[in-house]
């Protein structure tokens, strides 16, 4: 096995030991228009396979004009997905991508050695009170493409694998699962799904992935006897064969993980990398804001304004 980001030996005690390694629970986060609740990185868990930032945004209702605004930021070293259940997300980066992200769809962006991006909800159309719901996951790149070009693709809901009987509805995003494939490429092994189970519904997690882990959305599960409520991540044991069942009123369970990458990563700001030198010259790079003629560019369309970089 390559390196396993177990970070904590806590685990959980009773029948559950057999099936789960650890079990987080999110930080909290009040960003104003927004509460955002953090599962990843955390202090027992630095990543589930190469999934190594994991953000629950909202639920919430934005008023027109009154919602997410966020400027232009950099990344580099890793890949991002806003998978929305309600509501949408204007994307523009700095390779000329403008683009909404609605629910259900697929919007991968891999930064490699670097990209700009904004997110806003920025629609001026937008009269009435818009729900806003989804998750927001980064995947760390393996040592090999951290440095390739910056890419962004775009699935539609309709081109996603999708599932369904005896009371379970599977969405694959990424990876594979299940017997099937999703259509966007990713640089290293992985799954990453969205689950709809009915009251009482059984569903197995995929065996065929080194490291495995399940987020809680909506109602509740049972795995080896414990009960697990929305807002709890589960990682589970490599090689176990593991199924949760639903409780009464259903649930809403992201599935994650995939092979484990080389070594840890470290995390600054925005950015990711397997080096503390390959932070310091993304830092340097942001520092400059020599835009278009060094490493990072804005967004076209989005250029009048960005995010420092931050003094710590």
């Amino acid at each position: 096995m390559s390196w396993n980001p177990a970070l904590d030996p806590d685990c959980p005690t009773g029948d559950a030991v057999d099936a789960i390694e650890t079990v987080i629970i999110p930080r909290a986060r009040d960003l104003g228009a927004l509460e955002v609740r953090r599962a990843l990185p955390a202090p027992r868990r630095q990543m589930v396979g190469p999934f190594i930032f994991f953000d629950q945004m909202g639920p919430a209702e934005f008023l027109p004009s009154r919602g997410l605004d966020v400027r232009p930021h950099p990344h580099i070293g890793l890949a991002t997905i806003s998978y929305l259940y309600r509501g949408r997300m204007h994307h523009r980066d700095s390779l000329g991508t403008d683009a909404w992200i609605e629910p259900g769809a697929v919007n991968w962006m891999v930064a490699g050695q670097g990209i700009t991006h904004s997110e806003r909800t920025d629609d001026e159309t937008q009269k009435d009170p818009m729900p806003f719901f989804g998750i927001q996951t980064w995947v760390a790149l393996p040592e090999a493409h951290e440095d390739r070009a910056p890419e962004f693709h775009h699935a539609p809901k309709e081109a996603l694998p999708f599932m369904q009987g005896e009371g379970k509805e599977v969405r694959l995003i990424l990876g594979s699962a299940y017997g099937e494939t999703a259509p966007v490429k990713t640089p290293s092994e992985m799954f990453y799904a969205d689950a709809v189970l009915a009251p009482g519904a059984k569903l197995p997690l995929p065996d065929n992935h080194e490291d495995r882990g399940a987020y809680v959305v909506e109602g509740e599960v049972t795995i080896a006897g414990d009960t697990f409520e929305a807002g709890r991540m589960m990682v589970f044991r490599s090689g176990d064969r593991v199924s949760m069942t639903a409780g009464p009123n259903g649930a809403r369970v992201m599935l994650l993980g995939g092979e484990t990458l080389e070594g840890p990563r470290y995390i600054w700001w925005n950015f990711v990398a397997s080096s503390k030198e390959r932070i310091e010259e993304a830092k340097e790079a942001w520092r400059k804001e020599d835009w278009g003629d060094g490493r990072f560019s804005l967004p076209p369309g989005d250029d009048a304004e960005f995010i420092p970089l931050p003094a710590k």
